[in-house]
């Protein structure tokens, strides 16, 4: 064996040794998706590069999942779920409701993580060659241009979940986030705020912008001038709320409401205000948006915005296995479903106090 042949066999360190699409992948010299394509007799792969991946096919004795399934006469459908979500809480939501429909649907769901630091082309092109007939993909991967490019090269059926800009070539299940931001943010005004903090989610995200929009608009609406100091930028994780509700509260002229775009950085909010000597609400109003299990699990139980995560997931198995069973996948992409948000109101919101007292700094 040659050095560079000795560097292109793969490393079986698997407990079973039964060979994987990476395995035939790095031996053969090749991507994954370069596999999947030899193994689905696409077209467009050169005759050398095709010989080269049945030759480690055969040298590995690699049974490619889809080929096992049509050997088999299987036709259950099979959906792939690829998620990289910061807020377990959303995830958890999300992942229920796609497994409930499965369910009733009787399809099978795959659940793929993308880890940190992980090749996103690399992780959506291991989904699509797993032989999943489409993808479901919550936030953030349902906008991230690595992955909706290979789900577009490999023609798969795709639905973005809980956006707010549905991309090119993708069906959407969405919620008017815009609408929902600036209902709260009227609901805070009605209340007496004038001041009234704003926690941004991921800037690289549509739902983000629109919920900052949504705020922006109810307070012209309001009469109320936009002020950029009471703006702090979150990135939908409890730890980006707490940094950014520390800055809100430290200001000189402090908020005396925090509107948050997600209910883990709302929950961040609310512990920098008991920690500083704050009650909520009488001293400071907090609301999130979501309505995970989170809002109804700390105290106090935060007004929101609901968001119905799991009805969403629910309509994206069942947008897809519809058009898969009936053959229109091709119609996929002309798909834009928008559902409906309420307003929860809990005990996390109250009228401004005349008079606050100082964020208390911990000793």
């Amino acid at each position: 064996m040659t050095d560079s042949e000795r560097k292109r066999r793969p490393a079986r360190s698997r407990q079973t040794g039964a060979p994987t699409i990476a395995d035939v992948a790095a031996l053969a010299g090749v991507s994954i998706m370069t596999v999947s394509r030899v193994i689905n007799s696409e077209p467009k792969v050169r005759q050398s590069t095709r010989d080269t991946v049945n030759a480690a096919i055969a040298q590995l004795n690699y049974a490619p999942n889809r080929a096992a399934r049509n050997l088999a006469g299987a036709a259950q459908i099979r959906l792939g779920l690829l998620y990289s979500n910061p807020s377990e809480a959303f995830l958890s939501a999300f992942i229920v409701g796609s497994l409930e429909e499965a369910g009733r649907a009787d399809v099978q769901i795959i659940v793929q993580k993308v880890e940190d630091g992980e090749d996103l082309t690399l992780a959506t092109e291991r989904m699509v060659a797993s032989g999943v007939d489409g993808v479901i993909l919550p936030p953030p991967l349902n906008e991230t241009p690595e992955v909706l490019t290979v789900l577009e090269q490999a023609g798969m059926p795709t639905v973005a979940v809980a956006t707010a800009k549905a991309p090119v070539g993708v069906a959407a299940i969405m919620i008017d986030d815009r609408s929902a931001a600036r209902e709260m943010t009227a609901h805070l005004l009605g209340l007496g705020h004038e001041r009234i903090g704003f926690i941004a989610g991921h800037p690289e995200l549509s739902a983000s912008n629109e919920r900052l929009e949504g705020y922006r608009e109810a307070l012209a609406e309001a009469g109320i001038a936009f002020d950029d100091s009471l703006v702090a930028q979150g990135y939908f994780t409890y730890r980006s709320g707490l940094d950014a509700a520390e800055r809100l509260l430290s200001l000189e002229d402090a908020p005396s409401a925090i509107f948050a775009s997600n209910d883990d950085m709302a929950a961040a909010a609310v512990a920098i205000a008991h920690r500083g000597g704050l009650d909520v609400p009488s001293d400071l109003t907090v609301c999130g948006f979501d309505d995970v299990a989170l809002a109804t699990t700390i105290w106090p139980e935060l007004t929101t915005i609901r968001q119905p995560i799991a009805q969403m997931s629910r309509r994206a198995v069942e947008l897809l296995v519809t058009l898969l069973r009936n053959k229109r996948k091709s119609e996929i992409n002309t798909h834009r479903i928008q559902v409906d948000y309420e307003l929860v109101r809990r005990q996390s919101d109250a009228a401004p106090r005349r008079r606050r007292p100082a964020l208390r700094r911990p000793a």
